[in-house]
């Protein structure tokens, strides 16, 4: 374990505030702060060393991941906490709007689902990176664990297997493979990895994650999380023979009895294979 992490765990143990159930969920916070600093390349840190350079390299990989506004604010929190308790304050902004944070945003049946077609493919030069971006359209991946796929290890012919240390918090995932599509993406993916992940053996995450930003800037395309958009709303109008209210189906309280509990199963469905544990965060890709 690395000090990081030991010593924010001990500053746990040390400051027992909240319920248990906060407790809980600032440590999990932690580790993946912890974690995550260690990713950006600040090495050999510890629970004092914590200075504004990584408050804002933090921020700013949210934002690029595209996060919710609220995961950030609660991360925030944490962050504030952990200054707090080793008397360094100041380390961190007190307004979020120092960051750049946007206000929350409550849920809208507007639809954030992106695409990206043979043209803008096109337009990546690293095969990497292009590939990637095929896996979260077709799998509706996070981008981290496109950029971390191995195709040997996930592909398991029906569905595809996503390691836990892949998966934001850790959790092993199944994703079903439904078409020829997706088979035809799981065998090019194949080829180019050659036994080994989408990171190239010369790089590591940090660099093949810089690699996939900097493509994907000169290609003009953003918002890549709406690739995440529109695998759930496909797989609801699959799942339920009718769009998604972000997509312009009924919303929920317009739906017969029947008709609400296959939307209920249809959510808990997706929000598995996105690799949610709760059916509400549903709401933030298919409306309701």
């Amino acid at each position: 374990m690395r000090d990081l992490n030991y010593q924010l765990k001990q500053l746990c143990h040390r400051n027992r505030d909240g319920s248990y159930a906060t407790q809980a969920k600032r440590m999990h916070h932690l580790m993946l702060i912890a974690n995550q600093l260690d990713a950006l390349g600040f090495r050999g840190m510890n629970a004092r060393s914590l200075k504004p350079k990584h408050v804002e390299a933090l921020v700013k990989d949210w934002l690029v991941q595209e996060l919710s506004v609220g995961t950030i604010k609660n991360r925030m929190a944490v962050l504030r906490w952990w200054a707090q308790k080793v008397d360094k304050q100041n380390v961190v902004a007190r307004s979020n709007d120092h960051y750049g944070i946007p206000d929350r945003q409550f849920v809208t049946n507007g639809s954030k689902a992106r695409s990206v077609g043979a043209p803008d493919l096109e337009k990546i030069l690293d095969p990497y990176v292009r590939m990637s971006l095929e896996l979260q359209q077709a799998f509706g991946l996070r981008r981290e664990e496109a950029i971390k796929f191995n195709p040997d290890y996930a592909d398991r012919g029906d569905h595809i297997t996503l390691k836990a240390s892949w998966t934001k918090g850790g959790k092993e995932r199944d994703v079903p493979v439904r078409s020829a599509d997706q088979r035809a993406v799981l065998d090019r993916a194949h080829r180019l990895a050659a036994g080994g992940s989408l990171i190239p053996s010369d790089r590591n995450y940090v660099q093949q994650l810089r690699t996939y930003e900097r493509h994907t800037a000169n290609a003009g395309l953003s918002k890549m999380h709406g690739l995440r958009h529109a695998y759930a709303q496909r797989r609801y109008e699959e799942l339920t023979g009718w769009k998604a209210p972000a997509g312009g189906g009924a919303v929920t309280r317009a739906l017969s009895p029947g008709q609400k509990v296959v939307d209920r199963h249809a959510r808990q469905t997706i929000s598995r294979e996105l690799g949610h544990e709760r059916e509400q965060i549903t709401s933030v890709y298919l409306g309701r």
